[in-house]
Order: structure tokens, then C-alpha cells, then sequence
């Protein structure tokens, strides 16, 4: 009889993560922790935050954790043509990455140790704005419900994302605005 699967990450570990993408101020302070936490709470080799640039049409990683330098420079990661991920807006598990086409680099996934990998859209309502991949160093069968879970926490990351990136651009509004002259902001 097949053993049952299990969970890897269990309603504690949900609800820390969760709260931290709600409570923090600094973006890059979360994406470093989230990383970190993810690693933990599944026990995987390393985890990764990508964000979508729409003009390069890459994307570019903003956090890190248990993977090297080395493997996350190894060359630009297109996005909005080439990964099911953008297409479809659902996340897309890698059970072997030394067999499967849709992989860009795998020989540096092999020298990196990573076997399988989890890439999950972050996005905000319909828009996905970048990836959250999970790697890990061997084959993976994975739970549904951490499946759902992780689906989740990256749309979480996506509406901090998409309002940090508002409250920056009112930011700039507001500077603007201040070294505009005075008859220009009269009545407002």
C-alpha cells in the first residue's frame, strides 16, 4: 500500500508567513524573510523571488535564499513568452529538471544540485508580476494543499508588491508636486 503523502507545511507555518507579508514595511526586508521561511517550512534547498520587468521582458530576482550566486547568474530568465507560468497564471511543478524541455539551464541546475522546482505566479487580480520558485534537491511529489497554500502566499506578495509600488509612485507625485510653482498648485 503507497504511503500517504504529507504536508509539508502546516496551518502554524501558513498563518507566520501570511502575517508577515501583511505586516511588514520594508519589501525587501519581507522577500528576504519570506524566502528563508519558505526553505525552512517546506525543507527545500532554496527558494527565490523573481519580479517581472515589462520593458526588458525578463524577469529579475529581488530575493534569495539557499542557492549560489553562481546558479542565479547565469544568464537572463525570459518570461512573457517562454514560461507556462505567465501564460497560464498557475503554477507549474518541475518533477526533473534534467528531462524536461521547458527548462533553460538545465546543466547548471544539475551543478547547482536541484532536481525539481515549484514556480509559482505572483500576481495581483490578473496581472502576474513575477515568479516564486521553490528548488528542491530531489524528485517531489507535492501536496495539494501546499500547492493551495503557496498560492496564497504569492498572491499576498502580489498585492504588497503592487501596493508598494503605488505608494512609490505617489511618492514621486508628491515631489513633483512640491517643486512645481506655487501658481500652478493654486485651488488645489
Amino acid at each position: 500500500m503507497p504511503k500517504e503523502l504529507q504536508r509539508k507545511i502546516n496551518l502554524e507555518q501558513f498563518k507566520l508567513i501570511s502575517y508577515a507579508i501583511s505586516t511588514y514595511d520594508d519589501l525587501n526586508l519581507l522577500n528576504d524573510h519570506l524566502v528563508e521561511s519558505i526553505c525552512r517550512s517546506f525543507n527545500v534547498k532554496g527558494c527565490s523571488i523573481f519580479l517581472f520587468d515589462e520593458r526588458e521582458k525578463q524577469l529579475f530576482r529581488v530575493s534569495s535564499h539557499g542557492i549560489s550566486e553562481a546558479y542565479l547568474t547565469k544568464g537572463p530568465i525570459y518570461a512573457e513568452d517562454a514560461l507556462e507560468e505567465f501564460k497560464t497564471g498557475q503554477p507549474v511543478l518541475f518533477t526533473d529538471f534534467q528531462h524536461d524541455p521547458r527548462v533553460q539551464y538545465p546543466e547548471a541546475a544539475a551543478r547547482e544540485g536541484i532536481v525539481a522546482m515549484l514556480s509559482v505566479p505572483i500576481r495581483c487580480r490578473s496581472h502576474v508580476l513575477g515568479l516564486l520558485k521553490i528548488y528542491h534537491s530531489e524528485k517531489w511529489i507535492l501536496h495539494s494543499d501546499d500547492l493551495e497554500s503557496m498560492k496564497i502566499l504569492s498572491e499576498h506578495l502580489g498585492l504588497v508588491i503592487e501596493i508598494n509600488g503605488l505608494k512609490n509612485f505617489l511618492e514621486e507625485v508628491k515631489m513633483a508636486m512640491k517643486s512645481l510653482p506655487l501658481r500652478f498648485t493654486e485651488g488645489m
